[in-house]
């Protein structure tokens, strides 16, 4: 999402509300990396913690966390953009 915005500053054609479409996509990938990342977890307790991947399993965890409230965050300013748009 970061980089759809940057992209916005450097063309022409290419508006701040159109870097709205990544954002289904970084929710996509975070709900991803939280479903992964609890098949990790149920895999650990399934060897009873030899296959020794929690940690990687947390760390995957709260990044696909952070996925889904970057991209939560970011339909909320772009509803916000959008409406102060419509108000000028």
């Amino acid at each position: 999402m970061p980089a759809a915005i940057v992209a916005t500053r450097y063309s022409d054609s290419y508006e701040l509300l159109h870097a709205g479409f990544a954002i289904p996509v970084g929710l996509a990938l975070g709900i991803g990396a939280v479903a992964l990342a609890r098949r990790a977890r149920t895999r650990d307790d399934l060897t009873l913690g030899r296959a020794g991947r929690r940690g990687t399993a947390r760390v995957g965890r709260a990044l696909g966390i952070l996925g889904v409230c970057v991209a939560s965050a970011a339909v909320v300013s772009l509803v916000v953009y959008a409406l102060l748009r419509s108000v000028e």
